[in-house]
């Protein structure tokens, strides 16, 4: 697989995303349903964004292990929260994040009126190998 990353400015740098990224000869494309704060059995968080951000996390990186993939290979992500401040507010655990796994995504953050439940926040991912 050959990734290429279009950045034609700087500043998205500092907000953890790049405007476009190419893929050619990709071997398989892994397509994510959104990954929220929902446990094991069904249950849907009643955390604070923090908490429902790391377990989306969590969600997310057992689906993507469990088809075989690796987080770098993630070139899309589309985030949507129902209180981007407060998204905003625990950026640096998603920054983190994104750091560890040397993600370079494609990215948007939607703010969107309601999520299931008491869901504050939702991960789609879009994966190539």
């Amino acid at each position: 697989m050959e990734k290429r990353v279009i950045n034609p400015w700087e500043w998205q740098k500092k907000r953890s995303y790049v405007q476009a990224v190419e893929v050619k000869k990709a071997e398989a494309t892994l397509y994510i349903a959104g990954q929220t704060a929902i446990d094991e059995n069904g249950n849907s968080s009643t955390g604070n964004m923090k908490s429902q951000l790391l377990q989306s996390i969590q969600n997310l990186e057992k689906i993507i292990a469990e088809a075989g993939y690796e987080c770098r290979n993630i070139v899309r992500l589309n985030i949507y929260t129902t209180a981007s401040e407060e998204f905003f507010e625990c950026f640096d655990l998603f920054e983190q994040w994104i750091n560890k796994h040397h993600i370079q995504q494609a990215s948007t953050v939607f703010e969107v009126k309601s999520l299931f439940e008491t869901l504050k926040i939702e991960l789609e991912a879009t994966l190539v190998k």
